[in-house]
């Protein structure tokens, strides 16, 4: 995982996890973790901020850990 602010994906997905009340906002871009093998995920309350980067493995384990 690395702090990353050169990623610009063209769409952010809101997780499913994050609150409807605007608190909890996490966003993924899949369309670039697809192009890239890079999955960007940022805090949708500050857009323009850094985003964390995770090879697809490491992301894919921590969603499957998430859903158990």
């Amino acid at each position: 995982m690395t702090a990353d602010q050169s990623h610009s994906p063209t769409l952010w997905i809101k997780s499913s996890y994050s609150g409807s009340s605007g608190g909890q906002c996490v966003e993924w871009s899949p369309a670039y973790a697809s192009a890239h093998g890079t999955v960007p995920v940022r805090d949708s309350k500050t857009p323009t901020g850094p985003a964390l980067a995770f090879s697809t493995s490491a992301w894919t384990a921590f969603v499957g850990d998430l859903s158990r």
